[in-house]
């Protein structure tokens, strides 16, 4: 019988064999799949922290250009991949790259807001990434990031209708293996948007859901007083810490 770390894999590697066979409309001008060109540190990941079944999944939406887009890993920040995860490795480029959006891996010199203010809060409550990951688990539902000609961010939420149903249908079927593997109490949504999905999504599994503030600064809700301590609150709030 497979671990859970193998299940994942083999998940992770079907989710991956789909969406890079599709096609998106304008203005989606590139796609970055960290799937591909960062899969070792992805696949060590897995192995590292998803070897064991979870209490709580917490669930973003997608890579951001300086987080996983950059490492591999949901919410990835290069300092906290590197100094909290304890993962670094080889990363190489997309297919296609937009000049705007470099792919530089661990050397890139940018942090994610997201991602830092995410993994903080872990590493604060936690102190190391093994207890964290005794009982809790970080996954993006789609693992591509979409860049409009200009370079800027394009959420899966704004493609056409028949393009985001396509892209769901393999994001959704992965997710509920996931849930199968892992089998957590608590799905956690990062944001309201992958919250409203995967209640949609997973209804039929005997999983709870929850939801946090989004980190992103792009959130002014986010930026307003302490993020870790407000997003804490709403996690005692809900029963889940």
């Amino acid at each position: 019988m497979q671990n859970t770390a193998e299940a994942l894999i083999a998940a992770t590697l079907k989710l991956r064999q789909v969406v890079d066979s599709m096609t998106f409309p304008s203005p989606v001008a590139m796609v970055y799949n960290p799937l591909d060109y960062a899969w070792e540190v992805h696949e060590a990941y897995i192995r590292h922290y998803g070897s064991t079944l979870k209490k709580t999944l917490f669930l973003g939406i997608n890579p951001g250009p300086f987080g996983m887009a950059q490492t591999g890993i949901p919410f990835g920040e290069v300092a906290a991949v590197r100094d909290f995860l304890k993962l670094e490795g080889p990363v190489s480029r997309p297919a296609k790259e937009h000049p705007k959006r470099p792919v530089s891996g661990f050397a890139c010199t940018r942090s994610e807001v997201s991602g830092r203010r995410l993994w903080g809060l872990f590493a604060e409550r936690f102190g190391t990434a093994e207890v964290f990951f005794t009982d809790h688990y970080v996954l993006n539902y789609c693992p591509l990031l979409f860049l409009e000609a200009s370079g800027c961010n394009y959420t899966p939420d704004k493609l056409p209708i028949a393009a985001f149903n396509a892209l769901m249908e393999p994001c959704d079927a992965h997710l509920e293996a996931v849930i199968k593997i892992l089998k957590p109490t608590w799905v956690v949504g990062v944001g309201g948007l992958v919250a409203n999905r995967c209640q949609k999504v997973l209804s039929h599994l005997p999983v709870q859901y929850g939801q946090i503030m989004h980190p992103s600064p792009a959130n002014p809700q986010a930026n307003k007083g302490n993020w870790g301590a407000l997003v804490t609150e709403q996690l005692k709030s809900q029963g889940i810490w």
